[in-house]
């Protein structure tokens, strides 16, 4: 009997499907008006300027993008995945690395399974699901820039300071 491949930790942090889903569960805003989604690029934008992180951010609504900042150091080559990483959250519900690790742990990859082109589709981290109690997914929040883990850890960390502080 040979073992699936899984997914390695340089890769994917090490993270389960479950432990990705939590995070979502846990990161469930109390509202999303065009105000918090600016607060939420401002904090943001003000963590990767500290930190000198060469990224990408956008967070968009279910219609239009309500903040972008492109950092010293990104490239046009991020405004690619952004778009990608937020197509797969946009299908899916999930988070990006969600995506990429459930499909990884069943010994597959995204694009196997879903048979959606790379071109259009990152399922990489740093795709975020804007979930708001009792309304559901209500946007979507993307960095690009950083590997794909790091991405993906840079969101959770804005979106967990922003609960504490709403």
């Amino acid at each position: 009997m040979t073992e699936s491949a899984a997914p390695t930790p340089q890769t994917t942090g090490g993270f389960s499907p479950d432990e990705l889903l939590a995070q979502e569960e846990a990161l469930v805003l109390p509202s999303f008006s065009r105000d918090d989604a600016i607060d939420l690029g401002v904090a943001a934008l003000t963590l990767a300027t500290e930190r000198a992180l060469p990224v990408v951010i956008e967070i968009r609504d279910l219609e239009q993008v309500l903040f972008r900042a492109a950092l010293p150091g990104s490239s046009v080559a991020n405004d690619s995945w952004i778009a990608r990483k937020t197509r797969v959250v946009e299908e899916f519900g999930h988070s990006s690395l969600y995506e990429r690790v459930r499909h990884e742990a069943a010994g597959t990859t995204f694009a196997e399974a879903t048979g959606l082109s790379e071109d259009d589709y990152a399922a990489h981290g740093g795709g975020f699901p804007v979930v708001v109690e009792g309304a559901g997914r209500r946007g979507v929040m993307v960095v690009s820039g950083l590997p794909q883990v790091a991405d993906h850890e840079l969101v959770v960390e804005i979106l967990r300071a922003h609960l504490e502080t709403s």
